[in-house]
């Protein structure tokens, strides 16, 4: 019979429901794991201590499983008032662990708390191609990746993980400060395990940092990854790594068997902000009114029409504007007089100190069945849109 009590837990007001997690699936261990919180919150300690005993067992490489364990056994005696709540000889010899560990549970239940509403979706994603299947949204205050499907219907919440960033924290500047970059990416390819050290474990998924806003404003660094964790970790602190995004294996593996290369965005945001998807989609007006312009001034030819739309210190591929400009005169001779679509629209909004748009389409000319794939980068300054980048998809 339990004499004491654990009295840190997700708390008394009701949680969202967890599906039944087959003991054996290593993929669902943090919903084995909230689950356990839930009974505690519900006070029944006896069904949790054996939900614990059993998730330790299967899988001894997750220290906060054995930890809550821990704590389970020892609420049999006494009351147990923080997660790891070990006597302070012990808490000394554990330090920077025992710490971690902590923080590790309080970022996982602060998750589960703060679930995303219904019809919400990160404010970054304006709009996504239908050819865009998958999206991923990182928000490192609360150490979560999300992972989207989109579908005709529009966006949808399908998983949803813990992970780990940088050792350093965030706002990637230069080469090894260990901090995660923040903002709008794409993953460029899926590394094969086997070519990888077993410190990736279940593989790799590179994203395109040092982007172009990135290079524009000096950053350097490279080689920033989705990752696994070694095979004896399940999984990292909340900050501990080299300014990669961390995985657990089985999180990751479904990752790598679900988003597609090149075309899944990434954001990395210190905290996302969630709204209703329309009202996103509805925020990209003025934005979408400069890009018809500018569309429009390319359908007419004129140079210098099209060249307004263009920031002094636009960059194509290490070209400034001038070195650019002779590309820019012989397309507008192929399509001049055919109008110009724009197909498969994407727009991924980021604003810190500056409003930037990622902007991915299909310029096709009119009585053409397919044309260039095209990225851009626009600023905004003085409520005015402008391009400072532009290049094809190869």
């Amino acid at each position: 019979m339990l004499t004491g009590a654990v009295v840190w837990c997700l708390g008394s007001a009701p949680q969202p429901a967890l599906a039944q997690a087959p003991a054996n699936t290593a993929g669902l261990a943090e919903a084995r794991l909230i689950e356990i919180y839930q009974l505690i919150g519900a006070g029944q300690n006896s069904e949790a201590l054996v939900k614990s005993q059993k998730l330790a067992t299967e899988l001894p490489h997750f220290q906060l499983a054995q930890l809550v364990y821990g704590d389970l056994l020892a609420a049999r005696t006494r009351f147990v008032r923080t997660v790891g709540d070990v006597p302070e000889d012990l808490a000394r010899i554990a330090g920077p662990n025992l710490t971690d560990l902590r923080e590790e549970s309080q970022r996982r239940i602060q998750a589960i708390r703060e679930r995303p509403l219904p019809g919400t979706v990160p404010s970054q994603f304006v709009a996504l191609s239908a050819k865009t299947k998958h999206a991923i949204a990182v928000d490192a205050s609360r150490s979560r990746l999300y992972l989207f499907e989109n579908s005709p219907a529009g966006m949808r919440l399908i998983s949803d993980y813990y992970i780990s960033v940088g050792k350093a924290g965030l706002s990637k500047t230069i080469e090894g400060d260990q901090r995660t970059p923040l903002g709008v990416y794409y993953i460029t390819s899926n590394l094969d395990k086997k070519s990888l050290k077993d410190f990736y474990g279940a593989g790799a998924l590179p994203i395109n940092y040092p982007n172009v806003l990135d290079l524009k404003r000096g950053k350097t660094g490279s080689g920033i990854w989705l990752h696994g964790t070694p095979p004896n970790q399940f999984a990292r602190a909340p900050l501990a790594t080299d300014g990669c995004v961390v995985l657990t294996n089985p999180d990751l593996d479904h990752i790598l068997r679900t988003v597609e290369v090149r075309s899944t965005p990434v954001v990395i945001a210190d905290r996302l902000q969630w709204e209703d998807a329309r009202a996103v989609r509805q925020s990209g007006g003025a934005f979408e009114a400069a890009l018809r312009a500018w569309r429009n001034a390319k359908t007419l030819g004129d140079v210098n029409q099209v060249l307004s739309f263009y920031a002094p210190d636009f960059r194509s591929n290490g070209r400034a504007l001038e070195q650019w400009i002779p590309q820019l005169k012989d397309e507008l001779a192929k399509t001049r007089g055919r109008t110009i679509e724009l197909k498969d629209l994407s727009l991924l909004h980021w604003s810190d100190t500056a409003e930037t748009m990622v902007v991915t389409f299909g310029e096709v000319p009119q009585g053409t069945r397919t044309g260039r794939t095209k990225r851009q980068y626009w600023v905004r300054n003085n409520d005015q849109w402008k391009i400072f980048f532009e290049g094809s998809l190869q």
